[in-house]
């Protein structure tokens, strides 16, 4: 895997990837930024629920669930001094789907988290991660 980050301006930075996508990144205007882009630790909090869907969906896809939609909402809590680590994140899943097993939900939150998802386990060396859900049944 390979990525590229090139300084704009300022604070400003875009971050090319590998498979040919960008996203602007800026820090705050305290900093000199402009509020252009996502912080780079949003960007890692961001990958860690992107990488967390996306096992969830595939582990409830293999049990033939039938999930409309999914969100996950997730706070962090950083260290005070630097270097400012995430310290604890929560990971709130919202699972949406008809007739949906709530042991199924369970089973691939806690595979995603102890078994698949990369970027939690490196950020479980740092942080203390916890994890929630909700079902909702459509009609």
């Amino acid at each position: 895997m390979k990525a590229r980050v090139v300084w704009v301006e300022a604070t400003t930075m875009m971050g090319e990837s590998g498979s040919g996508h960008a996203v602007v990144m800026d820090g705050p205007p305290e900093h000199g930024g402009r509020n252009l882009g996502v912080r780079p630790m949003e960007m890692l909090l961001l990958g860690m629920g992107g990488c967390a869907e996306f096992d969830l969906l595939a582990i409830l896809k293999k049990s033939r669930q039938q999930v409309t939609g999914c969100v996950v909402e997730l706070e962090a809590q950083r260290a005070e001094q630097d270097p400012k680590v995430f310290t604890h994140i929560h990971a709130h899943f919202i699972v949406t789907g008809k007739a949906l097993s709530e042991k199924h939900v369970a089973r691939a939150i806690s595979l995603s988290a102890e078994k698949y998802c990369s970027a939690s386990l490196m950020l479980g060396k740092s942080a203390e991660i916890t994890h929630g859900y909700e079902i909702r049944d459509e009609q």
